[in-house]
């Protein structure tokens, strides 16, 4: 909805302003879903508030792509469908609860982007790609791999995400890109085990001062035509950029940097996407999560399906 019809202010705080979809869902191609879980998180605590922040951040952010002419309504219905239901006391249970409700979503015959919620939330959603489309290609854009082993004892939180995903069959080790890791670690093995699963990563360092542009172009034809997932950690932005979040590193990537990644997956397959990691609790101006909208809307508009209008600038 315009705010030329609504002022912004007013109305029901979906995203984007979207129409709400109530289940059982049918007829619409791509559907936003939050997850308010942040029982994963090992550092500041608030994720659980992210997904209504976002929503209610994103009513600034208008239909039309005017810096890629993406228009992705024109021909893509697109609702929002909600949060999921999880239980806040069992993380296992409520890994399960995520997984359950994302196979409901999946065999409505929509693609899903997620507003999080900690990265604990990526490891369910993927399982329940899994049975629909079998292991999957990913872009992991974050400041850590997350392919601890466990977190104190816990095989389930924000750090073991990706761990789990390839000892469960979710990932084509392959096909997995991960960009934006730096910080200080726990050993040097921190990147080795992902690359030696077969993971390509491309820590901030190799970022620094420069276009992604090229980075993409290249990544895109590692990536092929088969389905990806995009999974965006709100972290991978030096926190100058995107202060609310739960783990913040230094040196970060760039929002113009975010930006040329996800336009350089247009061409893509991608089936699925999410944000994670934003904490209102430290984002007191609201720029983090008006940040995490946009990256949203962003990968809305490299969908397959969605038109392009050729630009007079």
């Amino acid at each position: 909805m315009s705010a030329n019809e609504l002022p912004r202010p007013a109305g029901i705080s979906s995203m984007f302003r979207l129409p709400v979809a109530v289940s059982p869902i049918t007829g619409v191609d791509v559907c936003f879903v939050g997850v308010p879980f942040d029982q994963g998180t090992s550092n500041r605590s608030g994720t659980r508030f992210g997904p209504r922040q976002i929503r209610q951040e994103s009513h600034l952010v208008r239909a039309f792509n005017k810096e890629t002419g993406a228009s992705p309504y024109d021909t893509l219905v697109v609702a929002d469908a909600g949060d999921v239901y999880l239980t806040m006391y069992d993380i296992q249970q409520a890994v399960l609860d995520i997984e359950l409700q994302y196979d409901k979503l999946l065999n409505s015959g929509c693609k899903i982007l997620t507003l999080g919620g900690d990265h604990t939330i990526t490891y369910p959603i993927l399982q329940a790609y899994k049975k629909k489309y079998g292991p999957l290609g990913l872009l992991h854009v974050d400041a850590h791999c997350d392919v601890n082993e466990h977190m104190n004892n816990c095989r389930f939180a924000h750090g073991t995400t990706f761990r789990r995903a390839l000892e469960s069959g979710c990932l084509d080790p392959k096909r997995v890109v991960q960009i934006g890791m730096r910080g200080s670690g726990h050993s040097v093995e921190d990147y080795a085990w992902s690359m030696s699963q077969g993971f390509r990563v491309v820590p901030a360092r190799m970022c620094y001062h420069q276009s992604l542009c090229h980075l993409m172009d290249d990544i895109r034809q590692q990536l092929g035509d088969r389905p990806i997932y995009i999974s965006f950690d709100i972290d991978a932005l030096d926190p100058s950029f995107a202060p609310g979040t739960g783990t913040p590193e230094i040196g970060g990537l760039t929002t113009i940097q975010a930006l040329e990644i996800i336009r350089g997956c247009k061409g893509l397959n991608i089936l699925g996407g999410d944000v994670v990691e934003v904490s209102p609790p430290y984002d007191p101006s609201g720029n983090t999560a008006l940040t995490a909208a946009n990256l949203l809307f962003e990968m809305l508009c490299v969908f397959p399906g969605v038109v392009y209008s050729k630009l007079p600038i």
